[in-house]
């Protein structure tokens, strides 16, 4: 891969590395009955990010034979922008830094769609960590679609409903809706959905919507 596509990708897994350490970095350490504080503090934290960047969201353009990515000001807070143009050394994509501090790569499609194989390599592995963690005892699977706009908790319900295991919600909804905007849904129209699913009935028992579910 190249270095400025590596660059580009190192954004997304920043974002779900945060995500981790927001989400596991104090569920499996400290007691149970300051995880509740820790949710609320978390999402009040997303919800501002949020608004801080309205106006200055991801644009993904979609052209006939290539892409452009425009990422925020903010996502490059505190670097060096001549790193950042030291390290596109690639034919294949090119790098514009705009007057308002962001930053666009312009690319191919195929290059682009190599970007995104590995933005979904690194969503699945993310959701693989979280069923796999062991923090959140209730939950028994998780099975998504291929645009992550529908994912299914798969849950011993009562140990579900009695404990936080909900919070893992949070870091699965973001996440995928970072996907979906590096994948070129606008923010208007991206939507994630995660069902809960009882694992002895198979039923649906409930669900929470992103990014609806921040603004409640």
């Amino acid at each position: 891969m190249s270095k400025s596509l590596k660059s580009l990708l190192y954004v997304f897994v920043l974002v779900i590395s945060v995500l981790l350490i927001m989400v596991f970095g104090s569920s499996g350490c400290r007691r149970v009955e300051k995880v509740a504080e820790e949710k609320e503090v978390a999402e009040e934290e997303v919800e501002e990010d949020i608004a801080e960047e309205k106006g200055e969201s991801i644009e993904v353009d979609k052209g006939v034979f290539s892409v452009e990515i425009t990422l925020p000001a903010s996502f490059f807070k505190g670097q060096d922008m001549n790193d950042i143009i030291n390290e596109v050394e690639d034919d294949d994509i090119k790098i514009i830094l705009n007057e308002d501090g962001s930053v666009t790569y312009k690319m191919s499609k195929s290059k682009h769609n190599e970007f995104m194989a590995e933005v979904y390599n690194d969503q699945v592995e993310y959701i693989e960590e979280v069923k796999n963690s062991g923090d959140y005892k209730s939950v028994k699977d998780i099975i998504y679609n291929k645009t992550f706009s529908e994912i299914t908790l798969i849950v011993d319900q009562e140990a579900f409903e009695n404990s936080f295991d909900g919070f893992v919600t949070l870091g699965l909804g973001i996440s995928s809706l970072y996907y979906q905007l590096f994948n070129g849904i606008s923010p208007d129209k991206y939507k994630v959905t995660i069902y809960f699913k009882n694992v002895e009935t198979g039923e649906i028992f409930g669900d929470v919507v992103y990014p609806d579910a921040l603004e409640e």
